[in-house]
């Protein structure tokens, strides 16, 4: 089980996601930012977050502690914002934490630069769970100590939201053409032949069973929590035996075509500053 901690301070919202997560201080003296229930998102982007996460982690990639985190509404009451002030009314009970890196950078494919090992890792691994939030134009990673961290995969696993055809709809090619991290030239295919046999059903029972019974609960076309978890690792498992057949890389760079001169005068000038 993930840890547990309970929120005592509401910090600030942060608005630079749609779900709009919150800076929220905790009872072991931590500071986290907390996804909501009650987002638009709802739990399912709550799961995504476990499951990634704690996959990635167990993968020997770099994610924040993810923390089971219990909120009561009336520590935010002093947020001014109405918007903010529903989503915290909805949100009373368990939420998801992550663990706040402080000074941590976002990150820029232009500044922080990658090895081809370490992008070939989170490029197969953004195929696997099926990321499609970690473009150039939202990377979705920090650098924090010189190392990259990853964080928001709420967007991910995107076939649970309708069961019914999450089989074919987990079996499509990925498109990692405009990924973060395409720059670097990644070999998915050295990635899985290191990763994929880590992969294995153990782990993901592992994995999935750190998911709340409660957010499980009432799922459509199933009769309890631990059906939709076998859901989860059925998907996972087949998708880790060949997915990197199925990703759609750019270019490498020696066969790319020239920047367009926007592009180029816009890294000049933000070389200059």
């Amino acid at each position: 089980m993930l840890r547990e901690v309970t929120g005592i301070r509401y910090v600030t919202p942060l608005r630079e996601g749609g779900s709009v997560p919150g800076v929220v201080e905790a009872d072991d003296l931590g500071t986290y930012v907390v996804k909501f229930t009650g987002a638009a998102q709802g739990r399912k982007a709550l799961i995504a977050e476990v499951i990634a996460g704690e996959l990635a982690r167990r993968l020997d990639l770099r994610v924040p502690e993810l923390v089971r985190f219990d909120f009561d509404p009336v520590i935010g009451l002093g947020e001014p914002d109405q918007e903010i002030q529903d989503l915290l009314k909805a949100s009373g009970g368990l939420n998801l934490g992550m663990d706040f890196l402080p000074g941590s950078l976002g990150f820029d494919p232009l500044v922080f630069p990658v090895e081809t090992a370490e992008a070939s890792r989170i490029v197969w691994f953004d195929a696997l769970i099926g990321n499609v939030d970690r473009s150039w134009r939202n990377p979705n990673m920090l650098v924090w100590h010189r190392d990259l961290w990853l964080i928001d995969h709420g967007a991910s696993l995107i076939w649970h939201h309708n069961w019914r055809t999450a089989r074919a709809a987990s079996d499509k090619p990925y498109d990692a053409s405009e990924h973060a991290l395409s720059r670097f030239d990644p070999d998915p295919a050295a990635a899985a032949a290191e990763l994929a046999p880590r992969v294995t059903d153990a782990l993901l029972t592992e994995v999935t069973g750190l998911i709340p019974d409660e957010w499980l609960t009432d799922e459509p076309g199933f009769d309890t929590p631990d059906d939709v978890r076998r859901a989860y690792r059925e998907l996972l498992l087949n998708r880790a035996a060949d997915v990197h057949r199925r990703i759609t890389l750019a270019p490498k760079q020696g066969e790319r075509q020239p920047p367009p001169e926007w592009l180029r005068t816009w890294v000049e000038g933000k070389n200059a500053q």
